[in-house]
């Protein structure tokens, strides 16, 4: 009979998932291949992302991503959709990159990666990415609403990623994990940063880009409204997750 990793010292080492024989949250590193993502950007107003954005982050702009993913491989979890709604921030002397007010999957393994290991806000929904003709469309179910939609016409002008890269840092996501004890008291209380390694870019195009919200109570990204819609990108890339780095302890700090 095999023997699960059920010893103290299996117990305390990094990497560790329930069940016992069946571990839900994959260890480190583990890699994406052939993912397909629309990122739609538009400008809000800052005022809204500050509503969202825990101290002592601060927002860098007033633009938005939302990353649309179509995962086609991805090592462990196996494929999925994803929506990643992002924001530029920066923590003072430490760092720079965004911050990820709202994410919603398909995957229920990434779900739980996301909140266990990352401190994501990761929610159950069903993100979907879509080629009609010339457009390319994306968008996002929960709760039988369409709270998302976004178009960009199909691969009409060939760009580069470093274009997206230079609104704000994407690749670097913060993130604010906060898990209590069983008693009620908090046990972790951090800001966290991770960012993806090993990102092989094998096309990118831009163009402009429609983004509709529709509002939903338990996944409120009309918080933050469209003011101005910007460009669109659809890129396709490969890239591995690694662990990332605590940047901010409140616990400790306060």
């Amino acid at each position: 009979m095999p023997r699960w990793p059920n010893r103290t010292e299996d117990i305390v080492k990094g990497g560790f998932s329930t069940p016992l024989d069946a571990p839900m949250v994959p260890a480190f590193p583990f890699t994406f291949r052939g993912c397909q993502i629309l990122t739609l950007v538009y400008r809000t107003d800052i005022e809204a992302i500050r509503a969202l954005m825990p101290e002592p982050l601060v927002p860098t702009g007033a633009e938005v991503m939302i990353h649309i993913y179509r995962m086609t491989d991805t090592q462990w979890l196996g494929p999925y959709h994803e929506v990643n709604v992002m924001v530029g921030a920066e923590l003072s002397g430490r760092a720079v990159g965004s911050y990820s007010p709202y994410l919603f999957l398909s995957s229920d393994i990434g779900v739980a990666h996301g909140r266990e290991v990352h401190g994501q806000p990761k929610k159950l929904a069903r993100p979907w990415l879509d080629f009609r003709g010339d457009l390319i469309v994306g968008g996002m179910e929960r709760n039988g609403i369409d709270v998302l939609t976004g178009t960009m016409p199909y691969k009409q002008t060939a760009a580069d990623i470093g274009q997206l890269q230079a609104i704000f840092p994407f690749a670097t996501n913060l993130n604010l994990k906060a898990v209590d004890h069983i008693d009620g008291t908090p046990a972790i209380r951090q800001l966290t940063s991770r960012s993806l390694a090993d990102v092989t870019i094998h096309e990118c195009w831009r163009g402009p880009c429609t983004v509709e919200l529709r509002p939903n109570a338990q996944a409120p990204i009309h918080r933050l409204p469209v003011r101005e819609m910007l460009d669109g990108f659809f890129w396709a890339a490969d890239f591995t997750l690694v662990p990332g780095q605590i940047i901010h302890d409140y616990l400790k700090e306060a």
